[in-house]
């Protein structure tokens, strides 16, 4: 019987890394070995299986249609592989060993800081790695395996995942002093000029978020969509160019700590976000994740 010889694991996290970086520089740093090492390893992985997956120029990496369908299945094969560790990891201590998450801008500088020395201590064996990353590019990752769960705002669609819920975090109207009544108890969406409105760009589900719970089709065409974070948001409202929406996780944060910026209740049904701590469904380390979300929802 002639001799199987099939792909090596690191082989398909060299391509992978490959397609990701579109550049074998940058996915040999990914990887943490030389461009040579990568380099090598591909076409070694070429050379096994007699066709060529990847197209080399100076200038581009471009894949071949059978080297995107192999890339495909190369993921899914990592993350399989990824979870027989975890199986092992699961069977062990909670939460210890590896864990890689994801966090969503609107989320990381406000909610981070409370959590991780909580976790820290309660858990010295767990090593969490983080991302900062808007939640499309979160959900990818995790549906691609490069991260095991995601802090999430919902709602949002993050494909075949399981949630546990966290807690409720309000929205805010941010506003510069003396423009709107700052002595109301809260703002209305009516009381809201569509043309001040300053709203983070797209990729950001705070953005949806807002909207939704104002229920003003018009302030969807006519905000300004150009901040890149909360901070910039404040800072633009500060210099009086508009008003925001800002979430309480932001506030107790002290975004507007040195400002001459003020902030009430916006008054809607839905004038809230739901944090949450999301995984790829049927995932070995349910238990840990759920566990994880009772730490989190109790330091949140």
């Amino acid at each position: 019987m002639a001799a199987i010889y099939l792909p090596t694991l690191k082989q398909l996290q060299y391509l992978v890394a490959l397609h990701d970086a579109g550049h074998f520089g940058r996915a040999a740093e990914a990887c943490f070995v030389t461009q040579s090492t990568l380099s090598a390893g591909i076409r070694e992985l070429e050379t096994l299986i007699g066709v060529v997956l990847v197209e080399r120029t100076r200038r581009v990496v471009r894949f071949t249609p059978l080297g995107e369908t192999i890339v495909a299945k190369a993921r899914r094969v990592l993350r399989e592989a990824d979870e027989l560790a975890d199986l092992a990891r699961a069977a062990g201590r909670p939460l210890s060993g590896e864990m890689r998450m994801s966090v969503i801008p609107t989320i990381a500088p406000f909610l981070l800081p409370r959590i991780l020395p909580r976790l820290r201590e309660q858990y010295p064996d767990l090593k969490l790695f983080l991302r900062e990353e808007t939640s499309g590019h979160a959900c990818e990752s995790l549906n691609n395996g490069r991260v095991d769960c995601v802090l999430l705002a919902l709602p949002y669609s993050c494909g075949e995942v399981e949630a546990a819920p966290l807690f409720d975090d309000r929205l805010f109207v941010a506003f510069p002093e003396g423009e709107m009544d700052a002595a109301a108890l809260a703002i209305h969406p009516d009381d809201i000029d569509e043309a001040r409105l300053l709203l983070l760009e797209d990729g950001h589900c705070l953005k949806d978020h807002a909207l939704a719970a104002c229920n003003r089709p018009e302030l969807r065409a006519e905000a300004t969509m150009l901040g890149t974070s909360l901070y910039t948001m404040v800072q633009m409202v500060d210099n009086g160019l508009g008003v925001t929406m800002l979430p309480e996780m932001a506030l107790d944060a002290g975004i507007l700590e040195h400002t001459h910026v003020a902030a009430r209740p916006l008054e809607s049904e839905h004038a809230s976000r739901k944090i949450a701590l999301v995984w790829r469904k049927a995932s070995p380390r349910e238990r840990d994740f759920r566990l994880l979300a009772e730490v989190l929802a109790e330091a949140g």
